[in-house]
């Protein structure tokens, strides 16, 4: 979802930077970017174990976070989709491909996404991160993605832009499409099997022939 079908990235790094701020730590960037593609939670994680001096508990932290998020989201009168996708979501579900979103995102912010741009007419299933142990590059995400799709992997094509996200879906043995965006914060899409950087370069004739 983030930076793929809704260009929330740097929304997000506003918003945790200014967590950061509130905390009184510091995130390189290029920390940062490792944690592209990570559940909430995990992502929550990995920042306490790096910054030990943080005394919330694990579950007020991610609440932290979701505070923040939410008042930018909230306040961003210019987010939007990325640019093409609303088109290519449209055409792929007039011609009945079984869309799902598989995201590490959390419910509640998924939920919040989907009811702003209206998506959830489009997606046959939703697949949040929240629900797995392990965050991507952990291909359990996507392994659950396609079996909701009822397709087997060779069926599949997963759309990704972060390197955790194209890491696990090729763990998942799934024909990936690295999406590179100017918001991509040095991802590295070179592992994917395709490397786009407009979703105009995608239609259902391309997708549906791709591996044929």
């Amino acid at each position: 979802m983030d930076g793929v079908v809704v260009n929330t990235e740097p929304l997000g790094l506003a918003a945790n930077r200014e967590m950061y701020k509130s905390l009184n730590i510091e995130v390189p960037d290029e920390v940062y970017s490792t944690f592209i593609g990570n559940s909430d939670r995990n992502i929550v994680q990995k920042i306490k174990d790096l910054y030990p001096q943080i005394q919330l508990t694990h579950d007020e932290l991610l609440e932290e976070k979701f505070r923040h998020f939410f008042a930018a989201f909230d306040k961003a009168e210019d987010l939007d989709l990325m640019p093409g996708v609303k088109d290519l979501i449209f055409e792929l579900h007039n011609k009945g491909m079984v869309l799902v979103l598989a995201s590490s995102s959390a419910k509640r912010k998924i939920e919040r996404v989907f009811t702003r741009f209206g998506l959830h007419q489009y997606f046959d299933h939703i697949v949040s991160g929240e629900e797995f142990e392990f965050s991507k590059p952990d291909p359990a995400i996507f392994n659950e993605a396609v079996a909701k799709t009822g397709f087997s992997k060779d069926e599949c094509i997963i759309i990704e832009d972060s390197t955790n996200g194209i890491r696990a879906a090729k763990a998942a043995g799934v024909f990936c499409i690295g999406y590179k965006s100017e918001y991509s914060m040095g991802q590295d899409t070179s592992i994917a099997d395709m490397v786009i950087t407009d979703f105009r370069e995608l239609d259902y004739e391309k997708l549906r022939h791709l591996k044929s």
